[in-house]
């Protein structure tokens, strides 16, 4: 039953923390399991008394940051960092005539800018810049998506205010840079994609009522719709759930609606939420270009496809069927005749991590170890690996790759160096870095090493544990150590190097990085291993590994920290809530900390695949299992935890935080912080400013080193952890 025990307000370097507000308990039964929810009613974020107790919190938590010693001195050394660092590249695409479309945020702006390149070497030409309506409206925005037209004429791109990911999308002509049609709104990503013509493009779009819907129906029912550029005024309904009843999928799947090159053929792409495995329709083109498209489903989620595409006259498959690390099978078009489908890269002991079609032949990613290898296949015949020799050794990542187009835009980066862009020849076995920005002073510093071990876990299973510091730290446990782990969607931490974070590894901090069970760092298998009923898998390897740092001298219980974000509040979550004892502080980004409501959040349908349901009694108790708030002990001694969190946050409802942190408050009895650093021009951390990032991570780690115990660190009048 639930147990109440009266909190009070607690100070921190001279500043007052407002005491959790009191419970209102709601029991709900779910298969015969009662529930305690005390602070249920903290959801209601419209409501002005529970944001006047955000405000409290945020500027709390502020006010306490602010006054930890050496805050700003780490804040402007990251920034010194991040000034000799020219810039930092993001996406990248191309069109016919080989020009660049890609972002790219120089050292003085604040915001990533949309940048063109006629020539590799060529000078760039602005074409969108955030910075300007950041400046007219008060508010941050970042680009979300966006794509050039294949002649290059136009690009479109959709854009958001204050984190929140839902904004207008837009179509320019890249020479005038005047819009060649009215703005679209609610538009939550996009997923624009042109015609061949550059005549007009495909894009999705939130239903019309999304705002005015129940918190868990938000974002269901979301269309994809054909806007041409010459009748803006009558988009087509394309694609989506109940939009043609051939078309089975959920409401609260997502397309990506796209002509298949070289086919007369239109594609749709279908995400199921998180679930990685995918669906693909097909249909007539010059159909569905006249409004009455007849939908063909080629595979669906049982197939297990992760990844698909084309090229040659091939539909290409990433899929666990049958390879719990992966396969490429490929099928000829047009028939798609799945009794037809040949394996292409055989199942074995390397994970097969991506691929895409480019006019020479099919390019496929593996990891094979710590590293990832490339390799190129001709098509047609009998086609076999053909290796590409990379000049960097780490992540290899396939940045732009087209089945219209020869050769590919590669990212190469590692552990202790900086992510670069590289263009590789359709004929070429060596690829050559492309100077998108001139190189940093800190892209691949000296004295930093990365170490790659293995970390038995609570069942005797092997995790991978990477570990980055300088190269001169002794193992005597006083370092301070940051525990990094995810653990969802089969997502994999890939080796990159970050030039901030020297300035953490600068005052002796080690960086550990945990591959643990729900990611993919050994395939599907891995995936499935902390997924549902097996994710205490996820959390029990992060403990694993923070006891073996411990054990072997890199850290001490005292010093270590643990971190993880979104999906990653649940590793955080339970393993503080699991062994208390044996983290000195934690910080819990976005975290997704209530797992028992998290289908009722507004993003909740989607993340069903993941998580479970309370509607299955098997889900219901792992959900139960898995929720850091259900599983908060009353008078217990945890580790001071910060949680950060975007007001504006579409994908994990800022209540997750204000409900788990006034839990937490009200159940430690350590008299270690518990604080809730909220941003009210934040969201995710999609799309997040420069100076946003900045003070976040100079908070962040400012807050593990006084709770380390690191004398230049410590409040005024604060004795030491």
């Amino acid at each position: 039953m639930f147990a109440f025990v009266l909190a009070v307000a607690a100070i921190y370097a001279g500043v007052e923390v407002p005491a959790p507000p009191p419970p209102r308990n709601v029991v709900e039964t779910h298969w015969g399991v009662a529930v305690d929810d005390p602070y249920r009613y903290l959801e209601e974020t419209s409501n002005p008394e529970i944001q006047k107790l955000m405000r409290a919190q945020a500027d709390a938590a502020q006010g306490i940051l602010d006054k930890i010693p050496e805050r700003d001195k780490l804040l402007a050394r990251i920034k010194e960092i991040e000034a000799d660092s020219p810039a930092q590249i993001g996406a990248i695409r191309r069109d016919a005539k080989g020009r660049l479309f890609y972002l790219r945020r120089e050292a003085k702006d604040n915001q990533f800018k949309l940048y063109r390149r006629d020539k590799l070497d060529g000078p760039d030409v602005l074409l969108v810049d955030p910075e300007v309506l950041a400046k007219s409206t008060g508010k941050p925005h970042a680009i979300d998506e966006f794509a050039p037209s294949f002649d290059g004429r136009f690009v479109a791109y959709s854009i958001s205010a204050a984190g929140s990911e839902i904004g207008t999308l837009h179509a320019l002509d890249t020479e005038t840079l005047k819009e060649v049609t009215p703005a679209i709104d609610r538009i939550r990503g996009g997923s624009p994609s042109w015609l061949e013509d550059g005549s007009g493009f495909f894009y999705s779009r939130l239903a019309k009522d999304y705002e005015t819907r129940p918190r868990a129906e938000r974002f269901l029912d979301e269309l994809t719709y054909l806007r041409r550029l010459a009748d803006p005024a009558s988009d087509l309904t394309i694609f989506g759930a109940g939009a043609y009843p051939e078309v089975t999928i959920e409401r609260s799947a997502g397309a990506v609606v796209a002509r298949v090159p070289g086919q007369p053929l239109l594609s749709a792409f279908v995400y199921h939420g998180v679930d990685p495995n995918r669906s693909l329709y097909v249909a007539d083109l010059d159909a569905a270009l006249k409004g009455a498209p007849k939908w063909r489903k080629v595979f669906d989620q049982s197939d297990l496809v992760e990844t698909a595409g084309t090229g040659g006259g091939y539909l290409y498959l990433k899929t666990a069927r049958g390879a719990p690390r992966f396969k490429v099978t490929r099928l000829a078009f047009p028939a798609l005749d799945r009794s037809k489908e040949e394996t292409i890269v055989a199942p074995g002991q390397y994970v097969v991590t991506d691929l895409s079609g480019a006019r020479e032949g099919l390019y496929v990613t593996r990891r094979e170890g710590a590293v990832k290898r490339l390799y190129r296949l001709a098509h047609g015949g009998k086609p076999e690996l053909q290796p590409i020799a990379l000049p960097v050794e780490g992540t290899v990542a396939l940045a732009s790759v087209d089945p219209r187009l020869e050769g590919a835009i590669l990212t190469l980066g590692g552990w202790t160096r900086a992510p670069g862009k590289y263009a590789l020849g359709p004929r070429e076995s060596k690829a050559v870095e492309i100077q998108l920005a001139p190189p940093g002073k800190f892209d691949a510093p000296a004295g930093i090493i990365a170490r790659e071990v293995r970390v038995k876990s609570h069942d005797g299973v092997e995790v991978p544990l990477s570990i980055i510091s300088r190269s001169d730290i002794k193992l005597d446990g006083r370092n301070p150590t940051m525990l990094y782990g995810y653990g969802a969607y089969g997502n994999v931490e890939e080796p990159q190097w970050t030039p901030r974070n020297l300035a953490w590894l600068e005052r002796g901090g080690v960086l550990a990085v945990a591959h643990v069970r729900g990611g993919g760092i050994y395939g599907d298998e891995w995936r499935r291993a902390g997924w549902k009923a097996t994710k205490p898998n996820t959390w029990k390897d992060g403990i694993a590994a923070g006891e073996w740092l411990v054990a072997n001298g890199y850290t001490s219980r005292g010093r270590l920290a643990i971190y993880g974000g979104s999906a990653g509040g649940i590793f955080v979550g339970r393993a503080i809530t699991e062994r208390p004892d044996l983290f000195a502080s934690a910080v819990i980004g976005v975290g997704n900390t209530d797992s028992v409501r998290s289908e009722t959040r507004a993003n909740g349908a989607g993340n069903i695949p993941e998580y479970g349901t309370v509607k299955r009694e098997d889900e219901f108790k792992a959900l139960l299992a898995m929720s850091p708030y259900a599983n908060i002990k009353p008078q217990s001694a945890y580790p001071a935890v910060m949680f950060e969190h975007g007001v504006n946050d579409t994908r994990v409802d800022v209540w997750m935080t204000l409900k788990t942190g006034s839990r937490l408050a009200a159940a430690t009895t350590s008299g270690k912080p518990v604080l809730m650093r909220l941003e009210y021009d934040g969201g995710h951390g999609v799309g997040a400013t420069r100076e946003q990032t900045q003070r976040r991570v100079a908070d962040r780690w400012a807050f593990f080193l006084w709770q380390a115990g690191m004398a230049e660190f410590q409040p005024r009048g604060r004795e030491a952890p």
